[in-house]
């Protein structure tokens, strides 16, 4: 059975909460999250690819990539760390931007994630992604965000489930 993502929408506090639970432990959950290798092959939604530019993972470091479209389409993406526990948790700041990284006009979102183990050697990540307001919140989920993200995170059980090692 695929592990089912859990999406909630609090329109009251413009956030998004998102629970996934994998089958691996935390630490393999953690480097898949955390290293722009193992990112770039499941963060995005199939037929799109991940490609880091650059990744300087620590508090005050950010991750700077692009979504390629099988049409040669590219947007890029940064993610700002403000607050890192390794292996537990962490938080960014996540915007629309430039190829060197300068944020564009749309609004960013605030991305909160939580590395939780379970007693049967599985993993949660709880995501929680806040919002300025409820009108940028919609946005994102009308561009096909919850669709996408459900996407990708198949694609991360894929990874778990090959033989490669994470």
């Amino acid at each position: 059975m695929k592990n089912q993502l859990e999406f909630i929408k609090d329109q009251k506090e413009n956030c998004i909460t998102v629970i996934r639970t994998f089958n691996a432990p935390v630490d393999k959950v953690w480097r898949a999250w955390t290293e722009p290798a193992l990112l770039d092959q499941w963060w995005a939604p199939r037929p799109w690819m991940t490609k880091t530019k650059s990744m300087d993972f620590r508090e005050g470091g950010f991750w700077l990539y692009s979504m390629q479209g099988p049409e040669g389409e590219e947007h890029f993406c940064r993610a700002d760390y403000k607050k890192i526990v390794t292996g537990k948790s962490y938080n960014a700041l996540d915007a629309f931007c430039d190829e060197n990284g300068t944020p564009t006009e749309f609004p960013n979102m605030n991305w909160t994630n939580t590395f939780i183990p379970n007693s049967d050697g599985s993993s949660t990540v709880n995501i929680l992604i806040k919002y300025k307001d409820a009108e940028t919140m919609e946005k994102v989920i009308e561009m096909g965000f919850k669709e996408g993200f459900t996407s990708a995170m198949e694609n991360l059980d894929e990874i778990f489930e090959s033989t490669t090692s994470v």
